[in-house]
């Protein structure tokens, strides 16, 4: 399955390194990166070098020098946040191929963190890179056979989550020691060697009280209170959390609507299975029964929707401050504005609101994903659909 699914993702890469002479590909650890680059290797004769490796870290000990000679190679750097320094190298050997002619496909980065990365690459490769960030695994890509398969492959991909050794275990039990060992190694070797100066003991307990509020609002002053830090030190170790592509922020919806909204973002841990880890929920079974299905499963659609949006979308939520909600706005750079409310059960309630609240968001389409299959009107220019639909219509 892994191998099909990454055939697939391939596509989008390499026509970007047909496009770009550097292409940027962005991710969580073990997401799966690195293979995913070395199956558009074996079609492009690629150079590997993996950064953490002393011996390849040798190699580029006079980088200008190594790769000047592979100047008609694909370069694949892995983990090029720990080598910044390579950028303005990168830089004038790009400008040397341009002048020869060649204007595409001459490095492919790896990153798994995105601030340090993107900052460097912005100021060094200007006009020279381009930016794909690749997600754990989707619906839509491990989705085979009818309703009773999917199903089966829903609950699997929303339990364990989408990091391809969570959701391929072969059980919940090695999934979940799988993202154990995995929020250890981030907590324990990768902030440490990132420059990132937090007590581990008090990320975790950070990262645990952000599952505890999915998709919520956050009060500041009270997780600094209960960390025994202050409100700025809580936002820097969100913004961690934020650079390395474990926790989305998605901002309130400003556009001139008549009313007051809420102006606080919203976080989501962007794996569930991670979500689920971190709060100790061991089977499916005892997710039934938590206090945070509902939350989850919103978590769940709401990454599912990003990993298939075009580069150019824009997500929001919408609130007023006198309550109406929208989970979801995109705006889609191909089909306009869509609201999108997440609902988890087989037979949603629709709030008596969300057409009003539509009409003042002007939405071209208004969708209640839910837990079922069908996809039926329930008036007001409302369409009830499965998160499969919904995906392949904003995914194309």
């Amino acid at each position: 399955m892994q191998g099909m699914i990454l055939r697939d993702l391939s596509q989008p890469l390499q026509r970007a390194l047909d496009r770009a002479p550097a292409v940027a590909l962005l991710g969580p650890r073990q997401v799966g990166k690195t293979t995913l680059a070395k199956v558009v290797a074996q079609d492009r004769h690629a150079l590997y070098l993996d950064l953490e490796s002393p011996e390849d870290q040798l190699k580029l000990s006079d980088p200008l020098g190594f790769l000047s000679a592979h100047l008609d190679r694909l370069v694949i750097l892995d983990e090029i946040q720990r080598a910044p320094e390579l950028f303005p190298v990168l830089r004038g050997l790009i400008d040397k191929s341009r002048g020869q002619g060649v204007n595409s496909g001459r490095y492919l980065m790896l990153g798994s963190a995105s601030m340090d990365l993107m900052r460097q690459s912005s100021e060094s490769l200007a006009g020279r890179l381009t930016y794909l960030e690749m997600a754990g695994f989707n619906l839509r890509e491990v989705a085979a056979g009818g309703a009773a398969g999917l199903d089966a492959e829903r609950q699997r991909l929303w339990f364990r989550g989408g990091f391809p050794n969570s959701f391929l275990s072969p059980s919940d039990d090695v999934a979940m020691d799988w993202l154990e060992d995995l929020i250890r190694t981030y907590l324990q070797r990768d902030l440490p060697q990132l420059g990132f100066r937090v007590p581990a003991s008090r990320m975790r307990r950070l990262w645990t009280m952000l599952a505890h509020l999915q998709g919520e609002t956050l009060n500041r002053s009270r997780l600094a209170a209960n960390l025994e830090v202050d409100g700025k030190t809580v936002a820097h170790y969100i913004d961690i959390l934020s650079d390395l592509l474990l926790v989305r922020r998605v901002e309130p919806w400003h556009a001139n609507v008549k009313k007051r909204l809420v102006k606080s973002p919203r976080y989501y841990l962007r794996d569930s299975g991670l979500l689920h880890r971190l709060l100790g929920i061991g089977t499916f079974e005892a997710l039934l029964s938590n206090p945070i299905l509902g939350k989850s499963w919103e978590g769940f659609v709401v990454e599912n929707i990003h990993s298939v949006l075009p580069r150019r979308a824009e997500t929001y939520f919408y609130r007023t401050a006198a309550g109406a909600e929208i989970d979801l706005v995109v705006k889609h750079p191909d089909s306009g504005l869509w609201a999108i409310e997440i609902k988890h059960g087989a037979a949603p309630k629709l709030s008596r609101h969300f057409s009003a609240t539509c009409d003042d968001l002007g939405a071209d389409h208004r969708v209640v994903v839910y837990g079922g299959w069908d996809e039926f009107p329930v008036g007001g220019g409302v369409r009830v659909i499965s998160l499969p639909r919904l995906l392949d219509e904003l995914g194309g």
